[in-house]
C-alpha cells in the first residue's frame, strides 16, 4: 500500500505483505468453508444505527468498568497465539499497547512469551486466557502462575474440545512456535504426518471431557474470576450463570472451530437476554469498526474484544501497529456516539439499533 493505513482494514493487506503465507495464513484463516468467518462482518453490515440528534454531545466520555477495572473505552484485547510470528517482540509489544490505550489485554495461554514476562513488561490490567490440559496438573499450574504474576482474571475457553479443522493450515503443514507457557511441561513435539501438526498437538494434549461440572473443580483451584468464552446460545448462557461464572463471553473463536457456527453479533442479544444482567456479558467476532463496537454494546454487551486487527497492527508496524489499531477502533467509536447522540456508553441503548429480526416483525 502505498499510504498510511486509514482504518483497521487498511492493516489487514500491510500484514498481508509483511508476513511469509503460512502465518499470514493461520492469523486470518477460518474453519473448513469460512462461512462464519464472512458472517461475522457481514453481520455487522445489516444492523443499522438510529442516530438521535439535538443532543449534548460536546464531551464524549468512553469509559467503562469490567469486572470492577476501569478502561478507557469498551474495547479489549482479545486472546491470540503466537504473536512473535508477527512481531519479533511478540506478547510483550502488544501488552504495552494496551497499557497505552488503557484498556485489558487476555493473554492467551499458546502465547510465545510467557505468563510472568507479560506481566512485567508493563503495568497494566490483565486477564489470562485458559484450556483446560488432560493433565489438570498443567492446567492448576497455570492459573497458580497467573494468580502470583497479577493477571486478575481467568478466561475459560470451552469451544474447544477438538481443534477446528482449519484448511490453509493443513495445506501449509502449519507449525507454530513453541508455546512458551508449556516449557518443562509437556513435550511440543507431536509426530504427524498429515496436515497441521498444530491440530495434532491440540487433540494430543486438550481435554475432550470437560464438562460444565468441570467448572466448579476450576473454581476450587483460584480465587479469581472466572470468564467462559464460547457461548453461542440461550441455553448455554444459563447454564454458564448457574454454573458459577462471573461472565459471559459471546464468542465462536474467530470462526476457527465450527463452521456455519452463527456470526456472533446475530446470537448476542439472546445471551444477553438469558443472562438477565446476573453477570457482564462480553463480545468477540468481526468487529472492524466503530460502528461495530457501538452496534455491539446496543445489543448488550459490555465491551468488545479484538482479536485479528491486534494482529495484523502488530504484523504491520510492531507496538506502535497495535496502538493505532485500538486508537482508530475508539475514535470512530466517539465519533458514531457524537453522531448517534450518545454522550455517555450508559447512553448506548437497544433502541438505537434495528436489526434484521426487528425489520421482519415490524411487517407482521
Amino acid at each position: 500500500m502505498s499510504s498510511e493505513p486509514m482504518n483497521v482494514n487498511d492493516f489487514k493487506e500491510l500484514a498481508r505483505q509483511a508476513l511469509p503465507k503460512m502465518y499470514y495464513d493461520f492469523y486470518a484463516g477460518g474453519a473448513e468453508d469460512q462461512h462464519t468467518l464472512r458472517e461475522n462482518i457481514q453481520a455487522f453490515h445489516k444492523i443499522t444505527i438510529r442516530p438521535r440528534v439535538l443532543v449534548d454531545v460536546s464531551k464524549i466520555d468512553m469509559s467503562t468498568t469490567i469486572l470492577g477495572y476501569r478502561i478507557s473505552a469498551p474495547i479489549m484485547v482479545a486472546p491470540t497465539a503466537a504473536h512473535k510470528l508477527a512481531y519479533h517482540e511478540g506478547e510483550l509489544a502488544t501488552a504495552r499497547a494496551a497499557a497505552a490505550a488503557k484498556t485489558i489485554m487476555v493473554l492467551s495461554y499458546s502465547a510465545t512469551s510467557s505468563i510472568e514476562e507479560v506481566a512485567s513488561s508493563c503495568d497494566a490490567v490483565r486477564f489470562f486466557q485458559l484450556y483446560v490440559f488432560k493433565r489438570r496438573d498443567i492446567t492448576t499450574l497455570l492459573v497458580k502462575r497467573a494468580e502470583r504474576s497479577g493477571y486478575k482474571a481467568i478466561v475459560l475457553t470451552a469451544d474447544t474440545p477438538r481443534l477446528g479443522r482449519r484448511e490453509a493450515d493443513i495445506k501449509n503443514k502449519m507449525i507454530a512456535p513453541p508455546v512458551k507457557n508449556l516449557e518443562g511441561l509437556v513435550s511440543v513435539e507431536i509426530n504427524s504426518d498429515q496436515g497441521s501438526k498444530l491440530e495434532a498437538h491440540a487433540n494430543a494434549t486438550l481435554d475432550a471431557s470437560l464438562r460444565w461440572e468441570d467448572i466448579g473443580w476450576l473454581r476450587s483451584i483460584t480465587s479469581l474470576p472466572i470468564l467462559i468464552k464460547g457461548i453461542l446460545t440461550h441455553e448455554d448462557a444459563t447454564r454458564a450463570v448457574e454454573a458459577g461464572v462471573d461472565g459471559i463471553i459471546v464468542s465462536n473463536h474467530g470462526a476457527r472451530q465450527l463452521d456455519f457456527a452463527p456470526a456472533t453479533v446475530s446470537v448476542l442479544e439472546e445471551v444477553v437476554h438469558a443472562v438477565k444482567g446476573r453477570v457482564p456479558v462480553l463480545f468477540d467476532g468481526g468487529v472492524r469498526r466503530g460502528t461495530d463496537v457501538f452496534k455491539a454494546l446496543a445489543l448488550g454487551a459490555q465491551a468488545v474484544l479484538i482479536g485479528r486487527p491486534v494482529l495484523f497492527g502488530l504484523a504491520a508496524k510492531g507496538e506502535e501497529g497495535v496502538r493505532t489499531v485500538l486508537e482508530m477502533l475508539k475514535n470512530e467509536l466517539e465519533i458514531t456516539m457524537a453522531l448517534s447522540g450518545c454522550p455517555s456508553i450508559k447512553d448506548i441503548t437497544r433502541s438505537l439499533v434495528r436489526t434484521q429480526y426487528d425489520k421482519l416483525q415490524s411487517m407482521l
